[in-house]
């Protein structure tokens, strides 16, 4: 429940359904107060105009994720790695059920390159926030060890989103003493991830991955799309629950 209403408020203050709102505000004044329903709908086309451009978005993300880095691994730093579940695919045809997405499906990517030059141990993480019988974790378990052969040692499989990550992480790693890891997650995730380990007692080496990237800016880059829309969705997102956090520590 605790998933459902945190994504219903979410969608609530996201776009496209916050833009769509205030339009419907403008249109609904537009006879009352055609001075304030103008400026209303003059909002809500601009900001759905910057936010839907490739140009714009991508720039946000960026700002967000900070100068992209490879983390160091000739001289390890961490005694485990960590890495977040990014969503389940449900009821893949092709894979005969669940499975993960291909944003988890990167991330995981990462933490079997991190394992194979570190030698570092393997914990996944990610619960079942809609009630499916297998969790994120498990599916996550299966693909590191059947399609990249790397073993995972721990699956965290009770946690419904970042901040759960962290603290059900910390409680299953502290029995075997661990403190330092490194954190697999994608590039635009890392702070709010980061911010939620450290308050869980870890100390976090970012391992971060899929920074947002463009080959070159050409006409398209300026250009609304369904796609820049997402990613300004997934900017606004993060700021928010960075705040969030905030406010709750």
């Amino acid at each position: 429940m605790t998933w459902f209403v945190t994504n219903l408020i979410s969608a609530f203050l996201l776009p496209p359904l916050d833009l769509l709102l205030i339009a419907v505000l403008g249109l609904w004044l537009w006879s009352k107060r055609p001075l304030i329903a103008r400026l209303l709908l003059g909002t809500a086309v601009t900001l759905l105009w910057l936010l839907s451009t490739p140009f714009f978005a991508e720039a946000m993300l960026q700002g967000l994720e900070g100068q992209p880095y490879a983390v160091d691994t000739r001289k390890p730093l961490a005694d485990a790695i960590v890495v977040l579940g990014g969503g389940t695919n449900f009821r893949a045809p092709e894979y005969g059920g669940d499975t993960v997405k291909k944003e988890t499906l990167e991330r995981l990517r990462y933490a079997a390159k991190l394992y194979r030059e570190t030698g570092k141990p393997i914990l996944t993480t990610g619960g079942t926030p809609l009630g499916n019988s297998v969790s994120e974790a498990e599916l996550m378990k299966q693909v590191l060890e059947k399609e990249f052969n790397v073993p995972v040692r721990w699956a965290e499989g009770a946690s419904d989103n970042t901040q759960e990550n962290a603290q059900l992480s910390r409680q299953l790693l502290k029995q075997d003493g661990i403190r330092r890891i490194y954190l697999v997650t994608h590039a635009w995730h890392m702070p709010r991830a980061v911010q939620a380990f450290q308050a869980a007692g870890f100390q976090v080496v970012p391992a971060p991955t899929a920074y947002t990237t463009r080959y070159r800016i050409d006409l398209l880059a300026f250009l609304p799309s369904a796609s820049a829309l997402l990613d300004s969705r997934i900017f606004l997102h993060e700021l928010i629950g960075m705040f969030w956090y905030q406010l709750k520590s």
